[in-house]
């Protein structure tokens, strides 16, 4: 709890999506930390936004605990070959899959990539997201809110609708919500309303898959040092992000990637349609 930095950091500002290899500090996924303990042997999972931050960390996680992955990301190669290597490393395959999930095709194509290469999917990981600071609602134009909303929103529903039929009993999805979804932050209102959304449909697809035996849960971490921050966000709120919470400084991704592996494993046989915070000690409604 005190071994990760705290702010003040240097301002540090990247093009979005941001590149994880320039950030100071350097964000820790677990690539020389996380321990596996064959919780996920033998599952495959499909994991969207994972060339770094969280992403990274979760499939990271997912191979060390047994688990084949294939990695979908925007165009960030140098970071997902990174992530491929410390998959590969841990003696799993992983596919990588580029491409804008803006793009209705593009959705469906990492589902039937991942199907074509590993024979179905497991674990449906929906955790790509844009975002983009604003002081007034004026700002936002309304290619930018259909962007938000085509990514964070848009692309989870055609993901999951395309990944059920290779999803038996005992899979699960688990969708990245955020502690906007219920402290909406004002200057990230498209971003924050999009993660209310999930957080909603989350809990009501997660009734209507029951009887099929597949569990929807929503992880709902708080200021998690990725480089969606530095490339989003201004320098200021950049220097002193992760300061507001009672533990004084942001997550760093391998905080947030046990509680995958929890809701991933069998031993959450009972737990569906719930979010769970990873917030440094904020509490979530």
């Amino acid at each position: 709890m005190t071994d990760y930095p705290k702010p003040p950091f240097a301002p540090q500002p990247q093009p979005v999506p941001g590149d994880q290899g320039r950030m100071v500090p350097y964000p820790d996924c677990g690539e020389t930390s996380y321990k596996g303990s064959g919780r996920l042997t033998g599952k495959i999972a499909l994991i969207t936004g994972a060339d770094s931050g969280i992403g990274r960390a979760v499939a990271i996680a997912f191979a060390r605990e047994g688990a084949d992955v294939a990695v979908s990301y925007l165009d960030e190669h140098e970071d997902a070959k990174e992530t491929a290597r410390w998959v590969e490393e841990a003696g799993r395959k992983c596919l990588l899959l580029p491409g804008d999930l803006a793009q209705k095709e593009n959705c469906l194509a990492i589902v039937k990539a991942t199907v074509e290469e590993f024979g179905r999917i497991d674990v449906l990981v929906n955790n790509a997201a844009f975002q983009m600071t604003h002081k007034t609602l004026e700002e936002i134009s309304d290619e930018e809110w259909l962007k938000t909303l085509d990514i964070n929103v848009t692309a989870m529903f055609r993901i999951c609708k395309a990944a059920l039929p290779h999803m038996k009993s005992g899979g699960s999805i688990i969708n990245t919500s955020s502690v906007n979804s219920d402290m909406p932050n004002a200057t990230l209102v498209a971003y924050a309303t999009t993660k209310g959304a999930i957080a909603n449909f989350t809990a009501g697809l997660a009734q209507m898959l029951a009887e099929r035996g597949i569990r929807v849960i929503s992880v709902a971490p708080g200021p998690i040092w990725t480089p969606l921050i530095v490339s989003t966000m201004p320098e200021e709120q950049v220097t002193h992000f992760g300061e507001q919470t009672p533990l004084g400084r942001p997550g760093q991704p391998v905080e947030v990637a046990p509680i995958y592996v929890l809701l991933a494993s069998d031993e959450a046989s009972y737990i569906s349609g719930s979010r769970y915070g990873v917030t440094g000690g904020k509490p979530i409604l």
